[in-house]
């Protein structure tokens, strides 16, 4: 059974997940961990549970989910894991954090790439890759058949989408790979998003309104 921990990070209100299971080993999933207390509450929490992280995975590259990618590769000692196509996004980090006058440290290159298809595996565990691109180039999500959830990044929030506004969004993308690939798993599926509330592919199919719902 994996245990889901969610931390709500950084001037963004952006959430960061650790996946464990029984064994104890556990994949941090977008840290978004910006300035010490927030480094102090996902170690705090890492530490007390006595956890050994064994993947950082980006579900894409926007800085306030990889705030905290340099601090989670140093003190753990684990490489960054992200699809190809978000890899600009990521190197651009330093520049986008000079547009929002925020401090930032810098990310790591990646150690390894997120591919469609692939599993994660971690302790007696396993997720899903699905490649769900629109918010960003090489935007992923990770999906647990057996326990129904997924970890949805900026895709699919709670009655909204993930904004395509910025470079390498694709509006259209977005909503065809909601519709394909997220909105053809089960209905009672629970959604983790990077912001706000989690959800479910059935109320969302169901209410809303940027994909057909609530009309």
């Amino acid at each position: 059974m994996i245990r889901i921990a969610c931390f709500t990070f950084n001037p963004f209100a952006e959430n960061t997940y650790v996946l464990s299971d029984n064994t104890g080993e556990c994949v941090i999933i977008d840290p978004g961990c910006y300035d010490d207390r927030d480094r102090r509450e996902l170690a705090d929490y890492i530490e007390d549970n006595q956890l050994k992280p064994v993947h950082l995975l980006n579900t894409h590259g926007h800085i306030d989910h990889v705030f905290g990618n340099k601090f989670v590769c140093e003190k753990w000692q684990i490489p960054v894991e992200i699809h190809r196509e978000d890899l600009k996004t990521l190197q651009a980090m330093a520049e986008v954090a000079r547009l929002y006058s925020l401090n930032a440290e810098i990310s790591p290159e990646p150690g390894g790439w997120l591919e469609e298809g692939v599993k994660v595996l971690f302790g007696q565990s396993g997720l899903e890759v699905l490649f769900t691109p629109g918010h960003s180039p090489g935007s992923v999500c990770f999906y647990h058949p057996g326990q129904k959830f997924l970890i949805g990044g900026d895709v699919l929030f709670r009655e909204s989408i993930g904004r395509t506004d910025l470079p390498g969004g694709d509006h259209s993308g977005l909503l065809n790979n909601i519709t394909t690939k997220l909105f053809t798993l089960p209905e009672e599926v629970t959604v983790y998003p990077g912001h706000g509330p989690e959800t479910t592919i059935g109320h969302e199919k169901r209410l809303n309104p940027f994909v057909g719902g609530g009309q």
